[in-house]
């Protein structure tokens, strides 16, 4: 593998800030974009509604998720319809569930059955997966995040559920399973051998890849000391 346009996994880039994302939009290796509201956060966004309809003025011929940000069902639904209409390449994330832990499968199927594009997020377990693919329309595009980053910050390998969910959703021709929570380069082709569809890589990631894959390992080796080297004279190191 030498270069990121080798992948047979889609790549989706995964952040908010709007530089990056019309740098990533560019690139011919990103498959679609992806955002959260913590993201937003971080990347200062104030105007939820300002800042999606300013970058689906550029992105539009791949697709993105945008995700509701309300605990009560009713209100999750209006915003689900509402982030929907904004683009026929808008996936709408819902959480599997709200905040107080109340399933979202209900207005999951709902949506489905209306025909929204969706992205289920914030998914751990097999049990929420089978939940979710019980409620999934098959006749409509959508998307299966299961954070496997986060399973694998709990100290399980995440490898032998994500084989799992691939099974799972093994009948569901247009639901694609996502990677989602990645950490490391290394994630990118475990997702691959994984069978999933997606996996949503976040931007300095993203440019880290696009660095250092296939590099040769007594360079990377080189590159290190000299950067050992050049910190410590530049910090005046004496003994």
């Amino acid at each position: 593998m030498k270069s990121l346009n080798d992948l047979t996994i889609q790549l989706y880039a995964d952040g908010a800030d709007k530089a990056g994302i019309l740098d990533l939009y560019s690139k011919p290796y990103i498959k679609g974009l992806t955002t959260n509201p913590s993201l937003m956060k971080k990347a200062g966004i104030k105007d939820y509604e300002a800042f999606a309809r300013d970058i689906l003025q550029t992105v539009t011929a791949k697709p993105i998720s945008l995700e509701v940000f309300t605990d009560d069902f009713t209100d999750m639904k209006r915003q689900a319809l509402k982030i929907t209409a904004m683009g026929k390449n808008v996936y709408t994330k819902i959480p599997i569930t709200n905040s107080r832990g109340e399933s979202s499968l209900p207005l999951v199927k709902e949506l489905a059955a209306q025909g929204v594009k969706l992205n289920i997020t914030a998914i751990l377990t097999l049990k929420q997966v089978a939940g979710v693919a019980e409620a999934l329309n098959p006749a409509v595009p959508s998307v299966v995040s299961v954070f496997a980053g986060r399973i694998a910050d709990t100290g399980v390998d995440p490898m032998p559920l994500m084989r799992a969910c691939t099974a799972l959703l093994h009948n569901h021709a247009k639901a694609e399973l996502l990677w989602a929570s990645t950490r490391e380069v290394l994630n990118i082709f475990q997702a691959q051998e994984c069978g999933c569809a997606i996996i949503t890589v976040p931007h300095d990631i993203l440019g880290k890849a696009a660095k250092m894959l296939g590099m040769d390992l007594t360079e990377v080796s080189l590159d290190t000391v000299k950067t050992f080297a050049k910190d410590a004279a530049e910090c005046g190191y004496k003994l």
